[in-house]
């Protein structure tokens, strides 16, 4: 079998690989990629394709049985969606979400009122499209957080994001419009605890491994409790890591069914394949609203790095190589309806 693995590599300054802007952190760092590599190499031949200048001439020559797909894309809305558009064009099978669902879910406004739509709850915002929908920011309700509408990795969301009333809002907006030149979303901020629910499989075969809680005692003094850019990256370090990730999360069982059941219904409808991550937070009622779905999960493989669904994982009782191997044999199920040899999904809880 050749298997074609679809990903764009961080530049990596002087040799060192740690973001000192924002524009390249969704991008995967080399000890990343080997490792997915690795990992997918008990089904065959590995084709690497960095999708980067002529990546649709290189995957039609490549002939891969199945292309794994982790590719962020550089710049737009549609970015995530560019590599599994080129493949679908070309008729090459790959794995995790399509073109339709990558867009939505990057789009944070437009996948907020697809959850309006389903009934998900959804904390209430105002999408600001450009200086003329500045106005809107006077009903807003606060206080808020102000972001990029389709960016991930905590791009744009910093210290500042927390406002309190609209001249504030007003302010980040313009400075997000001009430096990201895309829309804003200004979204309520909820009270209560933040959580996410990494998620396997497709349509009712979906199953969500162990909920991770993030636990924010350990930011600086003053921090908004929240997973912004500085505590993602900038107070999270090797050398002095955050223990910020509880999992499985040390919470009643009845809010972990419904914090699971609400992911499971974002997943869903936003027509997410073969895995993804819902991340949630409790509003002042202690109901779970999805904050965004990231079709395209991160997946470091060191574990002081507080990656997520490796994180989720590893308490599922997966390996990392039997994650990305999982989805490989998801993937390859959905779209044949026969099964590869794979480790088994055994530590999965639906």
């Amino acid at each position: 079998m050749r298997i074609g693995l679809a990903y764009n590599q961080r530049p990596q300054p002087n040799g060192i690989d740690e973001p000192t802007t924002d524009r390249y952190v969704e991008w995967d760092d080399p000890d990343t990629i080997a490792a997915v590599e690795e990992a997918l190499r008990v089904f065959g031949e590995v084709i690497r394709l960095e999708a980067i200048g002529d990546f649709p001439t290189r995957l039609a020559e490549a002939r891969v049985d199945l292309l794994f797909n982790m590719a962020e894309g550089s710049s737009g809305p549609n970015r995530e969606a560019h590599v599994p558009a080129i493949a679908e064009f070309l008729g090459v099978p790959y794995t995790a979400s399509d073109p339709l669902t990558l867009g939505l879910a990057l789009h944070k406004g437009r996948a907020k009122e697809v959850f309006l739509q389903r009934g998900i709850p959804t904390p209430p915002f105002v999408l600001v499209e450009s200086e003329l929908d500045l106005p809107l920011l006077d009903g807003a309700v606060y206080p808020a957080f102000v972001k990029p509408a389709w960016e991930g990795s905590s791009k744009g969301i910093s210290l500042d994001s927390y406002v309190e009333t609209p001249q504030a809002a007003r302010r980040k907006a313009r400075e997000i419009l001009e430096r990201y030149g895309q829309p804003v979303l200004v979204e309520a901020y909820l009270p209560g605890e933040e959580f996410t629910v990494a998620i396997l499989g497709n349509g009712r075969d979906a199953v969500c491994l162990p909920t991770i809680r993030y636990d924010f005692s350990g930011l600086p003094s003053g921090a908004v409790p929240i997973m912004g850019y500085e505590a993602k990256w900038v107070w999270d370090r090797k050398d002095s890591p955050l223990d910020i990730l509880e999992c499985p999360a040390r919470i009643d069982a009845a809010l972990d069914g419904e914090l699971k059941r609400t992911a499971l219904a974002a997943y869903r409808a936003l027509g997410c394949r073969d895995w993804g991550r819902v991340d949630l937070r409790l509003d002042a009622r202690g109901v779970p609203n999805v904050l965004e779905v990231n079709p395209l999960p991160g997946i470091i493989p060191d574990p002081a790095e507080n990656s997520c669904f490796p994180r989720a994982a590893a308490a599922a009782g997966l390996t990392y190589p039997e994650l990305i191997q999982a989805v490989v044999r998801i993937a390859w199920r959905r779209l044949t309806g026969s099964d590869l040899p794979a480790p088994s999904l055994a530590g999965v809880s639906g």
